[in-house]
């Protein structure tokens, strides 16, 4: 399987090519679709000879929607793949060598369900012959999948996919609603269910909307948030609630935290209580030492960390992400964290720190990040990635510097029916 969709072949030239619909260790008949120089891409018209990992699909809608491309993959051959993709990154991309990256890499940690793990789903809203349609995301990226429930969004809620497409088709179609896109958050602890409709400033008609997804849903929070700039650049205009908290919440162990809708927060809730646990047990934060928590978003690993150092730096540059942080440390009663909003770099806080974790986007640390952390006197740095390519760069920087050395990496999935793979790696000083 490649760090992708699509499983790999080789032609007669031994030109990779990445076949979708394709399991590791099929025969297949498949159309190319796509030629370059060193690589293509076909897609697979029939299954000649299945592999021995090739399992019928629990969703029946996995190869038209985008959301698990590996269901026909069983899991521990996923569990596999995805711990060799690590494992390779780090020997091709960070040129340590299959040996030495096999060591450093731990079996991989499996928190929850194959199916049913998510705590949100995104809807697509595309216009057909003049009527909006609102789906899962298809497969291929192109126009929508109307399904009926989604069996990656927990299972208590599952049909909220339906309800909600169903309730804003109508809508959009009745009074002009123009949307770009539409959130749906869940929690099982909680019971907190919120909607997120994405659109442009303008105007919205906001009683029928949170009338008719009430009647359909019966959400805890339905929030519209306005985007302003081109598709690629865009920014948040404002946020208005349109019925109930305005807000989603969610008890992580033993924190319970409130986000908002622009807000990141890991779409697997048990996952990131794995994450915490992991990053924790590798730090140890003592009560006399002082924490920097980098990329920190809404406090999944400022709070825990807080409650365990002396004091924490926290740094966040998206401003919903700032809000929601200030406010869960003042709902938990921690006063021992200074929340920085701004850029990692340009607001590197000014302090020598015991104990650092960062948990950067997925295009990693920028390189000047990577010498500021070199630069500090930690005994110890928590890197959370969800990018092996960019985990497998940053590592290759951090060893130039000379100051710290990775001594684990271990995966976590928090992504089942997916190739998107977590990871937890712990920097010691070399």
């Amino acid at each position: 399987m490649s760090y992708g969709p699509d499983a790999v072949a080789r032609d007669e030239g031994g030109r990779a090519v990445f076949v979708a619909g394709a399991v590791a260790g099929d025969r297949v008949r498949a159309v190319v679709d796509r030629e370059e120089e060193r690589w293509a891409h076909a897609r697979v018209v029939e299954v000649l000879e299945p592999s021995p990992d090739r399992v019928p699909s629990a969703c029946p809608f996995a190869g038209a929607c985008g959301g698990c491309p590996w269901a026909s993959l069983s899991y521990p051959a996923q569990a596999r793949a995805k711990r060799a993709g690590v494992v390779d990154a780090l020997a091709r991309i960070a040129r340590m060598g299959t040996e030495r990256a096999e060591a450093l890499v731990a079996p991989l940690e499996s928190p929850g369900e194959p199916w049913g793990y998510r705590n949100k789903v995104e809807l697509a809203v595309v216009r057909e012959r003049g009527r909006a349609a609102l789906g899962m995301h298809a497969a291929g990226g192109e126009g929508v999948v109307r399904v009926k429930s989604c069996m990656l969004l927990d299972k208590a809620h599952a049909g909220a996919v339906k309800s909600v497409a169903g309730a804003l088709t109508y809508l959009s179609n009745s009074h002009g609603l123009d949307l770009e896109r539409v959130g749906i958050r869940v929690s099982r602890r909680t019971k907190d269910v919120e909607v997120a409709l994405w659109d442009r400033p303008g105007a919205f008609p906001r009683a029928q909307a949170a009338k008719v997804l009430a009647d359909a849903l019966r959400p805890t929070s339905v929030v519209r948030v306005m985007q302003k700039g081109p598709a690629k650049a865009r920014r948040i205009a404002g946020v208005e609630c349109l019925s109930g908290a305005g807000s989603w919440g969610e008890l992580v162990g033993e924190e319970r935290m409130r986000v908002s809708a622009p807000s990141f927060f890991q779409v697997n809730t048990r996952g990131a209580e794995k994450l915490v646990e992991l990053v924790m047990e590798a730090l140890r934060p003592a009560e006399d030492e002082e924490a920097m928590d980098l990329y920190c978003g809404a406090g999944t690993f400022t709070l825990p960390l807080a409650r365990r150092a002396g004091f924490v730096s926290a740094v966040e540059s998206y401003g919903p992400a700032v809000r929601d942080l200030r406010r869960n440390l003042e709902t938990a009663g921690l006063d021992n964290v200074d929340p920085i909003g701004g850029d990692a770099g340009r607001e590197f806080p000014d302090t020598d720190a015991d104990v650092i974790v960062v948990d950067p986007p997925r295009a990693g640390l920028a390189e000047d990040v990577v010498r500021r952390l070199s630069e500090q006197p930690a005994r110890a740095i928590a890197y959370v990635s969800c990018d092996p390519a960019t985990l497998a760069r940053d590592l290759a920087r951090f060893e130039q510097a000379g100051t710290f050395r990775p001594s684990r990496v271990t995966p976590v999935d928090l992504f089942p029916q997916t190739f998107h793979v977590e990871t937890v790696t712990l920097l010691e000083r070399a």
